[in-house]
């Protein structure tokens, strides 16, 4: 059998990360999308990626991660896949979704139907805009990922997601729209 061929790729940079760098604030952009500057990142790893060979495309059901995703492998005839195992920690607004209903407006192409109505960390009740996530549901839900993609059985993997959980996974902080070979071993 073959070595199994896993790419990590962070999102491009979002209207999130662009307020955050300047200011140090969370600016409320809840499902934050990718800036001009996102965009650019994409396209730019979108030439990196194109000889590369790739089966299917895992996505987080963040904006930022699909809008990603499409611009370096929609224009090939890819399977996506949707999932929130490998969401970003939610700690900020940027890392709250939205209803599969409204994602599928934006990407009616792509499927969603396997989505809770709220897929991201929510604790009903509690007070503030959002629930953070506490560190060791995340640790958790980062070792399941790691277990799910190894068993996955589609051999050369690109993941679209995000720098904090890619951090936990790996030990290394990427940049937006880095690109990292990794061995889920």
């Amino acid at each position: 059998m073959p070595l199994k061929s896993i790419l990590l790729i962070r999102h491009g940079q979002s209207t999130f990360n662009a307020h955050y760098e300047a200011t140090g604030e969370d600016p409320g952009h809840f499902d934050a999308r990718l800036t001009e500057r996102g965009e650019r990142q994409a396209e730019e790893a979108r030439k990196v990626l194109a000889d590369e060979p790739v089966d299917l495309v895992i996505t987080s059901p963040l904006t930022r991660a699909i809008q990603t995703g499409q611009s370096i492998f929609g224009h090939r005839n890819l399977p996506f896949h949707i999932t929130c195992r490998h969401r970003e920690r939610l700690e900020s607004s940027c890392d709250v979704g939205r209803a599969p209903g409204e994602l599928k407006t934006d990407f009616p192409h792509l499927d969603f139907d396997h989505l809770d109505e709220i897929w991201w960390h929510h604790v009903p009740g509690e007070k503030g805009p959002f629930s953070t996530e506490p560190l060791g549901v995340f640790e958790a839900r980062v070792d399941a990922f790691r277990e799910w993609l190894r068993a996955h059985e589609s051999q050369r993997i690109a993941v679209v997601g995000h720098g904090t959980f890619f951090h936990a996974l790996t030990g290394h902080w990427m940049q937006n729209c880095e690109v990292q070979r990794w061995k889920a071993d």
